[in-house]
């Protein structure tokens, strides 16, 4: 793993020892799966709210979701892998958000750029890719932040060479490895490349301070001259230097974007599932019944408006979840009836599920940001308490949906109601 400069403050790996035993085997089965996420998201919100205030780069964390065997989730049996479908993958980022956000994002991240030669590289870059990663239990990070378009490619002989700069990157610091990508030059063509994370030429500015999603090292990044072989430029030809027409010219590598989407709206609703149960074991030992309403009750269990409100959060978040799994299962039938013949997904196939994660992001960002903040109201003044940590939730909601205008995918939704139209492939859609 990349190692974090000592100057930089890091979580100790030490304290999750125990776990790489307890998890030495991996699980065989969706529920299996999915009760493994759930146990790393009880050892996470033990002391998430802490760790969010120390605001420590996530080295431990990253060793921990290693043990826990979840970066393997997608990957090939063969390889050492899960093998289960993104609808699981889905479901698992989820369940990890409920504990930490921070945490279940970083885990998203991964899960996509990891399985991105599934979608944008040739078949023998995506087993090459797949081996690498499983068998090593590497962790991904990614600098791809598309609406900067700072990264330029340079072609010398055999191998492409990558420089510029990212605003954002996400996970890079504690990554293994991490995806570049960027433009040609002399073209408008983009590349995605893994490269090794420890190298000269990447170089992070370890200044990711906001207000939300605070262990994720989401911060900047220079890239000064780092080479990669033609070979692993992704989806392309390394003789003719040119994009594979039978891997970027068809409409399923466009499945990049929809996939990564739906990893945003999973973790956001796992967020507002954690506040939403967190802020309940806070009302039913903490929070005190009003004494001054005229209709006074023992406890606040008694009291309607709390009754009222919990109980309309959990619809809400019920009706996001089913809504997310049926997108999930969308997107993974896509995968399962595509992956060996792109070719045969057509660009109204792949729009109409797109539309069907532009609803989850909708949703989810509505409900995490009502619920995220309205727990508040049933918990009471002294849940603002730091000590408590409740403020959380609602932060890390409100930092990531700010990533892409939610306003955006209403008017592409009313496009697609009103009129019929699906959404052109772009680098949010």
């Amino acid at each position: 793993m990349t190692s974090v400069p000592a100057s930089v403050p890091a979580t100790d790996p030490a304290v999750y020892d125990a776990y790489q035993a307890q998890w030495a085997t991996l699980p065989d089965s969706r529920d299996g799966w999915l009760a493994r996420a759930r146990e790393v998201a009880e050892v996470l919100g033990a002391d998430a709210a802490q760790r969010d205030q120390d605001n420590k780069s996530p080295r431990a964390e990253i060793v921990l979701l290693k043990h826990s065997g979840l970066l393997k989730l997608l990957g090939p049996k063969k390889y050492g892998g899960g093998e289960q479908p993104w609808s699981v993958g889905y479901q698992a980022i989820r369940e990890v958000a409920k504990g930490d956000g921070s945490i279940g994002m970083l885990l998203g991240y991964h899960l996509l750029w990891s399985t991105t030669a599934n979608v944008v590289g040739t078949p023998e870059q995506i087993e090459r890719t797949h081996e690498r990663i499983i068998t090593n239990n590497y962790f991904v990070g990614g600098a791809v932040n598309p609406r900067d378009s700072d990264l330029k490619i340079t072609s010398e002989g055999e191998e492409i060479v990558f420089d510029g700069a990212k605003f954002f990157n996400t996970g890079g610091v504690v990554s293994d490895l991490t995806v570049l990508e960027g433009v040609l030059e002399g073209t408008q063509e983009h590349i995605f490349a893994l490269v090794e994370t420890r190298q000269p030429g990447i170089q992070f500015a370890h200044n990711w301070h906001n207000i939300g999603l605070r262990l994720t090292e989401s911060g900047g990044v220079k890239i000064d001259h780092v080479r990669v072989p033609w070979t692993d430029a992704l989806g392309w030809d390394a003789t003719s230097k040119t994009p594979r027409d039978d891997v970027l010219k068809v409409p399923f590598a466009g499945l990049l974007l929809p996939t990564i989407q739906l990893v945003f709206s999973n973790f956001y609703l796992g967020i507002a599932q954690g506040a939403l149960d967190f802020a309940s074991k806070y009302t039913v030992s903490t929070t005190r019944a009003w004494p001054f309403g005229g209709d006074n009750k023992p406890s606040a269990t008694d009291e309607f408006y709390i009754l009222e409100r919990y109980g309309n959060f959990f619809a809400h978040l019920r009706a996001a979840e089913a809504l997310a799994d049926r997108a999930g299962e969308e997107l993974t039938g896509l995968y399962r009836d595509h992956l060996a013949n792109r070719a045969g997904l057509t660009g109204r196939h792949r729009g109409e599920v797109a539309e069907w994660v532009a609803s989850v992001k909708v949703v989810t960002t509505d409900v995490g940001l009502r619920v995220t903040a309205g727990v508040f109201e049933v918990t009471g003044a002294r849940a603002t308490s730091l000590r408590v940590g409740l403020d959380r939730f609602w932060r890390d909601v409100r930092t990531h949906t700010l990533h892409d205008p939610v306003a955006y995918k209403n008017r592409e939704l009313g496009r697609y109601t009103l009129l019929g139209e699906v959404p052109a492939v772009t680098w949010y859609t």
